[in-house]
């Protein structure tokens, strides 16, 4: 397959990666998803070396990730910009002292000193608890007015006066909300030993995210071009369950999700999970997953050749620039050399976005930021 002897535009560029065709170079993600950004340190440090750049404003709390100025977003050339809801205007976080609140579903965390995100300190429906328990929750309102107040305007405005692809970050993750609301050691135990407990858990978070983005998605789903949103199945070096266990109590969960962004939206889906989850990619397939973010490389069985010969054809793949190693400890040319290597293998034919594995941290020297998003990744890489 040859070049495209044009420039795309950037949404031209993203697409036709999702749709697994050549691009005419690879595009590039920073800051479209809460797991594609920056914490805080990490941004403040690149603006100071680059002499430009606005102090951005916390968009994720719990990480400490940041939005990022458009006049970084432009430098690095990103192909995708973001639009995500507002909070509440009724029962938002509360403060519970120094570093320290309580979050609308009533998780409280807290920032130990040194620490660059909250930890969970407290989960309100951990310990013995039974069915009526969860009913008696005090849950927070999916129709608040403020959560969607001025989205459809901005998604518009993206869509019609830029040539960004458009990605709406939903706020779908049923899987680490019962993580927190439980406890991560009951969640297990329950997933486990009681499993009427955890189904029953999962479908009271379910039906409020469900609502929650059903109304955001009738005011932009005409606007949007992906619809992203995580929720870890991987750990280190497994799923988090056997492969009947996550199609019995958690898939059916993100599948509703799926086929309600289709109900809405010509979108395609972005789902987010860390870990080794090679041995459920043919259900994210199934279920409708257009592309899986972050490619956790160090992760067991996901090296990406493996994934490219494997599902390279049926699935997109963005990030794969590993933050574990490369990027924290690399030299600036031992990062280019990455990307160009994942862009050339992971690129070919298309269905590949060039993102750092997750948010970038602390510990990434600004240099190598600036080779990873400037390095070369407008390789064809096609092996037609």
């Amino acid at each position: 397959m040859a070049c495209y002897t044009r420039l795309m535009t950037h949404r031209e560029r993203i697409l036709a990666a999702l749709e697994h065709r050549q691009p005419d170079r690879v595009p590039k993600d920073l800051g479209s998803s809460r797991v594609t950004g920056m914490v805080k340190p990490a941004y403040e440090t690149l603006c100071a070396y680059l002499g430009f750049g606005k102090p951005g404003a916390i968009v994720d709390r719990m990480q400490q990730v940041v939005a990022l100025d458009e006049e970084v977003l432009r430098y690095f050339d990103v192909d995708v910009r973001a639009i995500s809801q507002n909070p509440a205007d009724h029962g938002g976080d509360v403060e519970l002292g120094s570093d320290r609140y309580a979050d609308e579903w009533g998780v409280v965390r807290r920032k130990p000193a040194g620490c660059h995100y909250y930890e969970l300190e407290r989960s309100p429906l951990c310990g013995e608890i039974a069915p009526q328990d969860i009913t008696r929750h005090a849950w927070p309102d999916p129709s608040d007015p403020g959560r969607c107040r001025g989205l459809r305007e901005q998604a518009r405005r993206l869509r019609e006066e830029t040539d960004f692809a458009v990605m709406y970050n939903a706020r779908f993750h049923p899987v680490h909300l019962t993580q927190y609301l439980r406890g991560f050691q009951d969640w297990y135990l329950d997933l486990g030993a009681d499993q009427y407990l955890f189904s029953c858990l999962m479908a009271a978070v379910t039906e409020i995210l469900l609502e929650w983005n059903r109304l955001a998605l009738r005011e932009v789903g005409d606007f949007i071009d992906l619809v992203s949103f995580g929720d870890d199945v991987g750990l280190q070096d497994r799923g988090v369950c056997a492969l009947p266990v996550y199609r019995r109590l958690i898939r059916p969960a993100h599948e509703r999700f799926v086929q309600m962004v289709h109900e809405h939206s010509r979108a395609r889906i972005f789902y987010h999970t860390c870990g080794s989850v090679c041995a459920y990619l043919p259900d994210f397939i199934d279920i409708g997953i257009d592309a899986l973010n972050p490619v956790q490389v160090t992760a067991k069985n996901m090296q990406p050749e493996k994934l490219k010969r494997e599902f390279g054809e049926r699935i997109c793949f963005w990030g794969g620039i590993d933050s574990q190693h490369i990027l924290p400890n690399g030299t600036p040319g031992e990062v280019r050399a990455e990307v160009s290597r994942m862009s050339e293998l992971m690129g070919a034919n298309g269905g590949y976005v060039v993102a750092a594995v997750h948010n970038i941290q602390p510990d990434v020297p600004p240099e190598n930021v600036c080779a990873l998003f400037g390095a070369e990744v407008n390789k064809c890489g096609s092996r037609a």
